[in-house]
């Protein structure tokens, strides 16, 4: 490591300081005369509004019938899963979504809750439950009406009825409203004639489609009457009893994949295929027996995405599942760094634990705040998705809000799982690459959900079109002089910081120790100032770009805003960092212990400034810091890290892992026993006179 080289060589001289002189604050919060965190409580928090039940998850989990089994065949891993997926129904597993009148809980949050935590099991468990409940069960709920709730949900809870969710096609993914698939209505038959007219128009990459699914909710191009009525679900048997594919449906095995191989993903093609008129899930647009087309949606476009926001729970539990899998990550990365030992100081004194380095403390404990920050952002978003669904809350303003937080939060949560699980597996060397310590696997496995339910970059555009939509609608019917103002101090504002005032007073500020002066000046006001400040300036200068295309062609107006589409998803990104902040904000503000609220301040603080330093060149070039307080924040963030590394253990112990959740043997104990084995065996040798002096010393005679 090239931290050892830089360290001081003489000896501790304090209790801060280890032995061998690493410049280390102690390694445990006992040890540290500071402050530290009450673990059950923080444990609390972390785990939110739906604690219990994820407990009840969690200690569903620890028995062995349900963990992964690395480097177990395709075939008997599906089959695994499968008998997995009958348990959870035996356990009431696939009943808390659904209503009391099918055998539901009628509890969404719980559910979803509940469903994240499968992932410390075999994350395909929790994706294959996710099709059969999430998807392909929630789509005849939320899609359709009584008539096929009666006719089919309880099956779907049972597993009686498993099923596909045939959205996307091998030429369409994110795309769905150009979907090639269609459903043409005959009126003399009264049947929909199911199609896939093109090879890209198959269904693929599709769970339960390979081997299990008995039907598939499949999303087509409604047309009667000549007339395209946009895409609709419709409900369509796939398998006999015995499961071969029913007459004009085909498919193929999508084979073996990156990770999540217990799901047996397929294609499905469909050659003409006739279904009843009443497996069209018509909760939001129906035909006649005569073909006459009806919705209470009048638009087509409002009509899709209204259908389409019928199922953000799988963006919802994405964000969940892959903050639960990176906390998992960090649990074992920490807790071997806390063991695992490597280089002396030159001085025979004791090798030095790899979390008293500061660059391991700099790899992993930033990305231990982001993952606290991801908790809280997610029961908020799990409570808003329970205030919709669950009723108390249902409104167009509150759905479109639940959109934009799925959409904002599920690309950073998922970005960050394969960043951070990356660094986890390298921060343990050798040992980290072997699959039986869980980093290589949940890697695997987690590294698809970036696009699952919509490409990350897909979804942080449309979050991008909500900001400048919202930054549009405060000019509404503005008169001029609303508007005039509203020049103004865009023009002070960039004079200001393009003049350098602000420069000038930071930098007047910061004579003396900009570390301290750091710390003073981007607390959690100044950090918040700098985020929104960031956010709305992004939206700004992005609006003004955009518009000339409000009087341009269609071709020239889509020229424009490709030019601008990167700054626009960047805008968004910042956005989900932004609302991630406040969430971790909020939390730590409602923590009572006083001395729990400090410790988690200081990981806020940690968080807020890594993302200004992430940035630190936007903020540079923009005037909102000085080159003074810019270079101070990786100092103060280096202090941060420092003050942490004590708390460290208590921060990923609260994460609540019980060892059959864990199951990684470098953060079992057993690296600590291996290193006092080890020293146990050189002071033995030391004392016993015996050991052989090193080749050094005899050049010194």
């Amino acid at each position: 490591m090239t931290d050892a080289a830089v360290r001081p060589t003489k000896p501790a001289t304090n209790t801060r300081t280890p032995a061998g002189g690493a410049p280390t604050a102690a390694h445990s919060a006992a040890e540290a005369h500071e402050p530290r965190i009450d673990v059950a409580a923080v444990e609390n928090a972390l785990l939110g509004t739906w604690a219990e039940t994820r407990r009840s998850a969690r200690e569903l989990i620890k028995d062995p019938v349900f963990w992964r089994i690395d480097g177990q065949p395709m075939a008997d891993h599906r089959e695994r899963v499968l008998s997995q997926l009958h348990l959870l129904v035996d356990n009431d597993g696939s009943r808390r979504a659904f209503p009391a009148e099918y055998g539901g809980l009628d509890d969404n949050g719980a559910n979803l809750a509940g469903f994240m935590e499968l992932v410390l099991a075999d994350p395909s468990l929790q994706i294959k439950s996710g099709v059969q409940w999430g998807l392909f069960g929630s789509a005849i709920y939320q899609l359709g009406t009584k008539v096929h709730h009666d006719r089919w949900l309880r099956d779907v809870i049972s597993l009686e009825l498993p099923g596909a969710f045939a959205m996307t096609e091998t030429g369409h993914g994110s795309d769905v409203a150009a979907i090639g698939t269609t459903a043409t209505y005959d009126p003399a038959t009264e049947e929909f004639v199911i199609h896939t007219p093109f090879r890209g128009a198959w269904k693929d990459y599709l769970g339960n489609a390979a081997l299990h699914g008995k039907a598939a909710t499949v999303f087509a191009q409604l047309i009667t009457g000549g007339v395209n009525y946009g895409v609709h679900c419709f409900f369509v048997p796939l398998r006999d009893e015995t499961g071969a594919f029913l007459p004009g449906i085909g498919g193929e095995d999508d084979g073996v994949k990156g990770g999540l191989n217990g799901i047996d993903n397929g294609r499905l093609h469909f050659d003409h295929v006739r279904v009843p008129r009443e497996n069209l899930l018509n909760r939001y647009g129906d035909v006649a027996p005569d073909g006459t087309y009806s919705s209470e949606i009048p638009t087509p476009g409002r009509r899709f995405f209204t259908m389409l926001g019928a199922l953000v729970q799988g963006r919802v539990s994405l964000d969940g599942a892959a903050t639960t899998g990176t906390a998992l990550a960090l649990h074992i990365a920490v807790t071997y760094a806390n063991q695992r030992r490597q280089f002396d100081s030159g001085s025979g004194s004791d090798e030095v634990v790899l979390l008293d380095y500061g660059k391991h403390q700099r790899r992993l404990l930033p990305r231990l705040a982001q993952v606290y920050a991801q908790f809280f952002a997610n029961d908020e978003l799990l409570r808003k998705f329970d205030g919709v669904f669950g009723g108390t809350a249902d409104t167009p303003e509150e759905r479109e809000d639940l959109e934009t937080l799925a959409a904002a939060l599920k690309p950073l949560s998922t970005w960050n799982a394969l960043d951070t699980i990356q660094e986890c597996r390298e921060a343990c060397g050798g040992a980290g690459f072997l699959a039986e310590n869980r980093l290589v696997g949940l890697h695997q496995d987690l590294d698809v959900y970036v696009t699952f339910e919509g490409d990350n970059n897909v979804l942080l555009q449309l979050v991008g079109k909500r900001l400048l939509s919202d930054y549009a609608r405060q000019f509404k019917g503005a008169d001029a002089a609303k508007l005039a103002g509203f020049a103004a101090r865009q023009t002070a504002g960039k004079l200001f910081h393009g003049a350098g005032l602000r420069q000038l007073g930071q930098t007047v500020a910061d004579f003396g120790s900009t570390a301290r002066s750091v710390e003073l000046g981007l607390r959690a006001d100044q950090q918040h100032d700098l985020l929104a400040g960031r956010v709305e300036q992004m939206v700004s200068d992005i609006a003004a770009r955009l518009r000339p295309a409000a009087k341009a062609s269609p071709a020239d107006a889509a020229v424009i805003f490709n030019a601008n589409q990167s700054e626009l998803i960047e805008a968004a990104r910042a956005h989900g960092e932004l609302l991630q902040w406040e969430a971790l904000t909020d939390g730590v503000n409602r923590i009572e212990d006083e001395g729990t609220r400090q410790v988690l301040t200081w990981l806020r603080d940690l968080f807020g400034l890594s993302l200004i330093e992430k940035h630190l060149a936007w903020h540079l070039i923009n005037g909102r810091l000085s080159t003074q307080r810019a270079a101070a924040v990786t100092r103060y963030i280096d202090r941060l890290c420092l003050r942490l590394r004590p708390h460290a253990q208590d921060l990923v112990d609260a994460f609540g892992f019980a060892p059959e959740h864990v199951r990684a043997p470098i953060a079992s104990g057993a690296e600590q026993a291996r290193q006092d084995e080890a020293r146990a065996h050189y002071a033995a040798l030391a004392a016993s006179g015996e050991a052989p002096v090193s080749e050094k010393s005899l050049k010194k005679k």
